[in-house]
């Protein structure tokens, strides 16, 4: 019997502009319209290719809801953007953020099939649903829709997709010269979707795609976002603030997904993880305590009482959280951030500027401040106990806190086996260790 390849992490890089830290672009070496920039994704990119990561992660917005009077935002559409990211890279992959709430599944399909196209099979979709009013409002809405209905239309705007994705049977294209065959018709396949949501015709306009499908990322802490997951996602971006939560979550949802007969290990946890290195502990310490420095206050407090769904006179930087404090909108707003953010803050007893200061000047992801070795000690123990199978890095600041990633914790990473050395493939499932997904003539054999 052949023995079963070790297990390996997996890394994404979240290009978040100038850096996860809201005062980033204030440093020396920051450009200021790094946010619009397109060179600025492709050096990130391109370093991040350089360390063998398995992708770059867009993440996105329907609307401003950031306070732009300090920090930039997310501007450019993923991908756009990534089209151009992946011309200039080789091997990494490139997933994008796209709403279901506020766009339809055959533009969505026709997207990402394209990228996967471009890229050479690079393409990940990260499939979200839209929680704020801002972004409501910019599509004609006066209210978010019922958390539970966004979730229904998620599920079944995915399950069209697919559908999409896999109307061309893989030999469907011919383009034989001699016998002017170009395509076979018989193997090109409307979906004729009719359902709650969504009545779409089909087929895709195009091929599929080199990966078969792209792959398919979500987030999501809430019960319907889990379910969401369990059902489509082949991997998920976490926020848990600890090991036990993590590895609870991943229990859990690839329990679900094994039910819905996916099987055990069917979708990949990569957590958040904001790093601040340095040659010394000291230095680290510094670098972050610099960051948030010069992040002011008020702003600080109005972002973390956007995720708590509370207003910021009710924070009192020297006091606990209030005890009174639930998921924002009723239970129709962000849970993942708001039940990371307060596991945080009961479970370490913070006062309110102790909070901030512990996510970075008010983010919802899990910070890890040292050395090289520190942080590569800390990335073994969550994936040795399988709490987590990678990791979301959302760098200090961007390049240069991704150049001390790739450059410092990289290499110790890999000196202990649990990181490539090189690409083993050329498609994003191949750096992730996923399958290539069944066409619909296999899938129509089987059934």
């Amino acid at each position: 019997m052949t023995a079963l390849p070790p297990r390996q992490l997996h890394l994404n890089v979240n290009i978040l502009h100038s850096g996860f830290v809201p005062s980033a672009w204030r440093t020396p070496e920051a450009d200021p319209r790094a946010f619009i920039d397109v060179q600025h994704y492709i050096r990130v990119a391109q370093i991040a290719e350089r360390g063998k990561l398995d992708a770059v992660f867009l993440a996105d917005n329907a609307a401003i809801i950031d306070q732009i009077h300090f920090r930039p935002i997310t501007a450019l559409e993923p991908t756009v953007l990534l089209t151009a990211v992946a011309a200039a890279t080789t091997h990494i992959g490139v997933i994008g953020t796209a709403s279901t709430s506020y766009n339809e599944p055959y533009n969505i399909a026709r997207r990402f099939a394209s990228l996967d196209h471009v890229s050479g099979g690079r393409a990940g979709w990260n499939v979200v649903t839209t929680a704020d009013v801002a972004s409501a409002r910019n599509f004609g809405l006066d209210a978010v829709p019922d958390h539970a209905r966004r979730y229904a239309r998620a599920s079944e705007f995915t399950d069209v997709v697919k559908a999409l994705w896999d109307s061309w049977e893989d030999d469907a294209f011919i383009g034989d010269k001699a016998a002017g065959r170009f395509i076979d018709p018989a193997k090109v396949h409307p979906i004729a979707h009719h359902g709650e949501f969504f009545n779409v015709q089909g087929a895709l306009t195009l091929p599929r795609s080199p990966q078969g499908r792209p792959v398919l990322v979500q987030a999501g802490a809430s019960a319907d976002g889990r379910e969401l997951a369990s059902r489509h996602a082949e991997a998920v971006f976490s926020a848990s603030q600890s090991l036990e939560e993590s590895l609870a979550y991943s229990q859990a949802l690839n329990s679900r997904a094994a039910a819905l007969g996916r099987g055990p290990h069917a979708v990949k946890v990569l957590a958040g993880l904001t790093t601040f290195i340095g040659a010394t502990e000291a230095q680290a310490i510094r670098r972050r305590d610099d960051f948030i420095d010069a992040i002011p206050w008020d702003y600080s407090l109005t972002r973390l009482a956007g995720t708590l769904g509370t207003t910021p006179d009710r924070l009192v930087l020297d006091q606990p959280l209030p005890e009174d404090l639930s998921v924002p909108a009723g239970g129709n707003g962000n849970h993942t951030f708001f039940a990371a953010t307060m596991a945080l803050a009961r479970r370490k007893n913070l006062t309110v500027r102790q909070l901030i200061r512990e996510l970075g000047g008010g983010g919802g992801h899990r910070i890890i401040v040292g050395t090289p070795e520190q942080i590569a000690d800390d990335i073994t123990h969550w994936f040795d106990t399988g709490a987590a199978d990678g990791f979301n890095l959302m760098p200090d600041a961007l390049p240069d806190g991704l150049s001390d990633f790739v450059d410092g914790v990289v290499p110790l990473l890999q000196r202990r086996g649990i990181f490539r050395t090189a690409y083993s493939g050329r498609t994003l499932r191949d750096h992730l260790g996923l399958p290539f997904p069944a066409g619909r003539e296999a899938t129509r054999r089987a059934a």
